[in-house]
């Protein structure tokens, strides 16, 4: 519930008329048909309840208004119901995401989060971290904008800590990283059931994690239904520029190719723009896959863009409930991967179809 606050239109008999209204956690059992403990533990995320019961709780409380006092929960549990994120993403491309589906997880324990924007500054990130700790996070979640592992971002931390996107490289730790591998796959198996089978792939740099690891993908793929690509795969920048410049060296090099999968929606973009320039079709001609599902670039491209979403709300998701699970007792330790999906648009239209 969301109240807009006016300062100054409140008077102080108004405040404590409101505060002696303010409903109990007793009062929320009660609705909910539980006992006071299993109010509390389903508001807070702890404990060992059925699904069911955390749900009746939470609508009990938010019909009733309930807002939980937060320096009374501190005091009974020693914990401060916050978790810190911070992220080397500055422009929010995916941290954003990540945040959304972190938050939702949560909420449900009426948990904030402080969000940390460390620049790729590793004197910025180690600031965050010690301002994290100095105000008695219950936790920490560590992103970024790539995928490959990094070094912990500390060792010895009085709280746990979750990797989500990217991965710490010490298998101690818990990390939550898309299965890109798995995205590659559904994007070449799918340009194969529309029929397509002269599939050249474009991405960014070869020394780039995602961009190897998506490469190597489409090849074994291909490789396992007896073809190979079109063309050598086309390394370059995560650039819509660089995609109009893989077209034309697709296109100069006269190499028949009926799809293309690109490792990123800018390049498939830029690329869609050269080819429908040069007179091909795209969706008909060219088939077409991105990698991302970014909003901006998948409708802004013409036709609409088919292209692999890796659930950056899921990974956040996933991670804040380890995060919890470790805050409570009970941590995982190890790289978790999580299956991306194919959101299939008109640049992959079914030639005849």
């Amino acid at each position: 519930m969301t109240r807009k606050c006016n300062a100054g239109q409140e008077t102080l008999e108004e405040t404590l008329s409101t505060v002696e209204r303010a409903v109990t956690i007793s009062q929320v059992a009660a609705l909910a048909g539980v006992s006071t403990g299993t109010a509390s533990k389903a508001l807070n995320g702890r404990g060992a309840l059925r699904p069911e019961t955390r749900v009746r709780v939470r609508e009990a409380a938010e019909q009733l208004g309930f807002v939980a006092n937060a320096a009374a929960r501190s005091l009974q549990t020693g914990r401060t119901y916050t978790v810190g994120m911070i992220t080397t993403d500055t422009i929010g491309r995916f941290s954003i995401p990540l945040l959304i589906g972190a938050e939702d997880a949560l909420g449900a324990g009426q948990m904030s989060v402080f969000l940390c924007d460390a620049r790729d500054d590793p004197i910025r990130e180690q600031y965050y971290l010690r301002t994290l700790l100095s105000r008695k996070v219950d936790g920490i979640i560590v992103t970024g904008r790539r995928t490959q592992s990094r070094a912990p971002i500390g060792t010895g931390l009085p709280v746990p800590v979750v990797y989500a996107f990217i991965s710490s490289a010490d298998p101690r730790d818990c990390s939550v990283v898309p299965d890109e591998a798995d995205g590659a796959r559904r994007a070449v198996r799918h340009l194969l059931d529309t029929g397509r089978r002269r599939i050249a792939h474009v991405t960014g740099p070869d020394h780039h994690h995602s961009a190897t690891v998506r490469a190597a993908a489409a090849t074994d793929t291909l490789a396992a239904e007896g073809l190979r690509l079109a063309a050598p795969t086309l390394y370059g920048e995560w650039s819509e520029a660089w995609g109009r410049q893989a077209a034309g060296i697709l296109l100069s090099a006269g190499t028949p190719i009926d799809a293309v999968f690109c490792g990123s929606d800018q390049i498939a973009r830029g690329l869609a723009e050269a080819l429908r320039e040069a007179g091909r079709a795209i969706g008909g001609d060219v088939a077409l896959v991105g990698f991302d599902n970014w909003d901006v670039m998948v409708d802004g491209c013409r036709p609409a863009l088919t292209s692999i979403d890796m659930d950056l709300e899921g990974i956040g998701r996933t991670a804040a409930e380890l995060l919890l699970g470790a805050i409570n007792g009970e941590p995982v330790h190890g790289r978790r991967t999580r299956p991306c999906r194919l959101v299939p648009r008109d640049s992959t239209a079914v030639r005849g179809g």
